[in-house]
Order: C-alpha cells, then structure tokens, then sequence
C-alpha cells in the first residue's frame, strides 16, 4: 500500500470514529432530551459559578458559598425575566396600535409599485386567517393546555439542573476522584489527563460564548434604543440566547428585529436594522470569536457550521446548542491524550466537572 493512501486512511477511519461518537452523543441527548437539558445546565451553572463560590468560600463556609451564588444568579435570572415582562406588558396596547398600522403601511407599499399586489389578495389572506383560527379554536385551545403542561416540565428540569449544579460546585471534585477510583489502575491516569482536558475546554467555552453574547445583547440593545425601535430591551436579550446556538443563532435573533422596526418604524429603520446584521456579524466572527473563544475553542468555521447543522438534526435545538462544545471537548481531550503518549507522562491530579 502506498504511504499517501495508508496516511488517508488512518485519518479517515478516525474521523468516522470521531463523527460516529458525536452522532451517538446527539442521538442520546435527543432521546433522553429533559435529563440531558438539566445536566447540560447544571455543568454551564458549575462553570460559570464555580469562581464565584471559591471567591465567597473566604467569606464563609462552602456550603453557604455555594447556596449564596446559586441564590443570586436564580434572582438575577428571574428579575431580568420579570423586567422583560413588564416591559412587554407596559407597552401592549400601544405596540398592538402601531403594529396594526404598521401592516396596513406595509400593504398599502406591495400595491404600489413594483409589487403590484392585488389588494383583494391581502384581504383574502387576512378572512382566511380568521377562519382558520374560528375553525381550529380547539386545537389551539389544547395547544395552550398542552403549553401549560410543558411549562411545568421546564420548571422540573429547571430545578434538575440546579440540583445538578450544587453538587457539581460543592463536590464535583470529590464526584470526580470517585469515578477516577473505580476505573482500572492502568486507565486511570489517562483517563484523568482526558477530564482535565475537557472540563478545562467546556469551561473556557461557556466563559467565551457567555461575554460573546453579553457584548452582542449590549451592541444590539443599544442600536435599537439608538433608533427607536419599541421592545429594544427584550429584542436584546433575544439576542443573547440566541448567540449560543453558533453562526446562525444571532441572525436570527436580529431578523425578528427587523420584522418588528419594519412594522413599527417603516423599511428606512429595517434597512438600518438589516445592515447591523452584517456589521455585528462580522464583529462577531472577526474580532469576538477569534480574541474571546480562541483559546478555549480551536475549530474552523466549516466545522462550527457542520457541527450546529448535525446536532440540530440530531437532536433539534439542544443539539445546535451543544454541538460546538461537544466537538470542542472531544478534540480537546484527543489533543490531551496525544500529547500525553509522545511525552509519556505519568498520572496526574484529577479534576472534576465543576473544578477549574
């Protein structure tokens, strides 16, 4: 066999191997979707509380450490949450206003050239839509109930993955030693240098995508205040949950943007609105991406691409989401494990999930 062709195919046998267990991982958080959305949390809550513990712990006991940091990030959650609300409910009757004359602004445009719409068109679609919602007002009436159900079971996974969380930033460490201790001798070792690895990689990943997303909601938040558009608040927290799904998770965010300035404010603001899509998007991808979550996470952007469009296939938005990670932390940890059999390197201390 020649060496180009035996070169080829040991690195493709690996990367079938390596797609075969991220095909597996995403098919498993698919089937197992509420367990693995709470302990997915419950890691990015270690992450992501795990130094505000050790920095209260000089403080006090590290229980009351732990208690204390979970407290405060659930309150500021839930007011950030209950101030979008407010928000949203102080300018309903208002917003419901404009938005209708909003759509009679964007109507009386497609009959003008050069869309030329035919106005009985428009008024077709809007009786047809009355008659679809008076025709299926049961349907939609069990799809609320249904919703009802489907809050408390997020309400269970919330409270999964905060359960999850205090005992991955009080005890992960003693956790991890645990399962270290239970593997055979020979495996130990490695199997503590690939943990080290990857916990260090998730957390430099959650850190990165967190600031990422911050700094997107603020550049967005205030560009909507700049131009008036109603709702710039929520729409920029849209725009933080969104960047954690990679790529495509922040146009989205500001599409919907453009919809509501194009109904409230005229094609002139979306048109500005549609121009920050491509001017934050190439922050993102050129300054943010690079500078924040270069160290943490090293991937061409085909593979952030192919990793979010897999995953969300896989297993719908859970996998968008985690993909990225997911693939960051396995190649992380075979970096690890490669550059500890050139040097052979002994055992080295463990480290858990939920320890930096």
């Amino acid at each position: 066999m020649a060496p180009t062709l035996r070169t080829s195919a040991a690195y493709a046998w690996r990367i079938l191997l390596v797609a075969a267990v991220v095909y597996a991982a995403l098919a498993v958080l698919g089937r197992f979707h509420d367990l693995a959305v709470a302990v997915f949390l419950g890691l990015v809550g270690a992450a992501l509380l795990r130094p505000v513990a050790d920095f209260l712990e000089r403080l006090m006991p590290r229980s009351l450490a732990v208690a204390v940091a979970l407290l405060s990030s659930i309150v500021l959650l839930l007011g950030v949450l209950s101030l979008v609300g407010e928000v949203v409910a102080a300018q309903m009757t208002e917003l419901e206003r404009q938005f209708g004359d909003g759509l009679s602004r964007i109507e009386r445009r497609l009959e003008r050239p050069p869309f030329r719409l035919n106005p009985t068109a428009l008024t077709d679609l809007r009786a047809r839509a009355g008659h679809f919602l008076s025709s299926h007002r049961s349907v939609l009436i069990s799809t609320a109930l249904s919703g009802v159900g489907r809050f408390i079971e997020v309400l269970t996974v919330f409270a999964l993955a905060v359960f999850c969380s205090v005992f991955f930033i009080h005890s992960g460490e003693r956790q991890w030693r645990w399962f270290c201790g239970q593997l055979p001798t020979a495996a130990r070792a490695r199997t503590e240098i690939a943990g080290r690895a990857a916990w260090g990689t998730f957390v430099g990943y959650t850190h990165g995508i967190v600031l990422v997303a911050a700094t997107n909601a603020v550049l967005v938040g205030l560009a909507l205040l700049a131009l008036g558009v109603p709702l710039a608040f929520p729409l920029a927290l849209l725009e933080f949950f969104a960047t954690f799904v990679p790529l495509i998770g922040s146009p989205i965010a500001l599409a919907v943007a453009a919809v509501v300035a194009l109904a409230l404010k005229g094609p002139v603001v979306a048109a500005v609105v549609i121009a920050l899509i491509v001017v934050i998007g190439q922050i993102e991808g050129h300054l943010l991406q690079p500078v924040v979550m270069g160290w943490a996470v090293r991937l061409h952007p085909v593979v952030v691409a192919l990793s979010v469009i897999g995953g969300a296939i896989a297993a719908g938005v859970l996998g968008a989401v985690v993909a990225v990670p997911l693939i960051s932390v396995l190649w992380a940890v075979r970096g690890a494990l490669r550059r500890d059999s050139e040097r052979g390197l002994g055992a080295t201390a463990p480290r858990p999930p939920g320890h930096q």
